[in-house]
């Protein structure tokens, strides 16, 4: 459960203070979302030991927290360089063959103005989108097999914003992204995913007899 702003202070308090059972509320409150984010990076094993480097470097680094974003931004963005490291140490370099950029260099020109801006806004995500139809357990395994398909950056967009609920803002500072790619790579994992559901409903609908 996400902590409002005073809570959150007071566990950084007794973070600091050496506090274990503010260290153990801490990891219950947010190595969910820490590994959610190191999964849609890197294989199962590796994102459990990318976590366990994070919680290690953010009690090295905690006296120098300084409050600008939540402690979850802050948290989750140790989380992406810890797994970028270990991507670069194991020989792969995150260029743009590796699909953190070229899901924006391939959108067409026209679909922005002379600005930058967007010509046309992606579709938001509404009831009617795959993140409301996960009531069904077939649906739900669906999704989830569509997600684990989606290239690195479009997964860890669409985990953090669909999934982990961070605004925009958060989103950007976390993915180390500009607000236009950010959306680039929202609308494309989502219309992934939406794919995947019509798909799945179309084959349901064809056996029905």
């Amino acid at each position: 459960m996400p902590l409002n702003k005073h809570t959150e202070a007071e566990l950084i308090r007794r973070l600091l203070a050496g506090d274990q059972q503010a260290y153990r509320q801490a990891v219950a409150s947010y190595q969910p979302s820490m590994l959610r984010l190191a999964r849609a990076m890197l294989d199962w094993g590796s994102a459990e030991e990318v976590v366990q480097d994070t919680w290690v470097a953010v009690l090295r680094g905690l006296s120098g927290f300084e409050a600008r974003a939540s402690l979850k931004t802050w948290l989750l963005t140790i989380v992406r360089h810890t797994a970028l490291s270990r991507l670069r140490r194991s020989g792969r370099e995150l260029l743009i063959g590796d699909g953190w950029d070229d899901d924006v260099l391939a959108q067409p020109a026209d679909r922005f103005d002379n600005r930058g801006h967007w010509q046309a806004p992606p579709q938001p995500w509404h009831e009617e989108t795959p993140e409301a139809l996960l009531a069904g357990e077939q649906l739900r395994g669906v999704l989830q097999q569509a997600l684990e398909k989606l290239p690195p950056p479009q997964r860890s967009a669409v985990t953090l914003r669909d999934v982990e609920g961070l605004d925009m803002d958060a989103l950007c500072a976390v993915l180390g992204v500009t607000q236009a790619n950010a959306r680039v790579l929202l609308h494309r994992g989502r219309s992934r995913l939406r794919e995947a559901v019509a798909s799945y409903q179309n084959g349901v609908a064809a056996e029905v007899p």
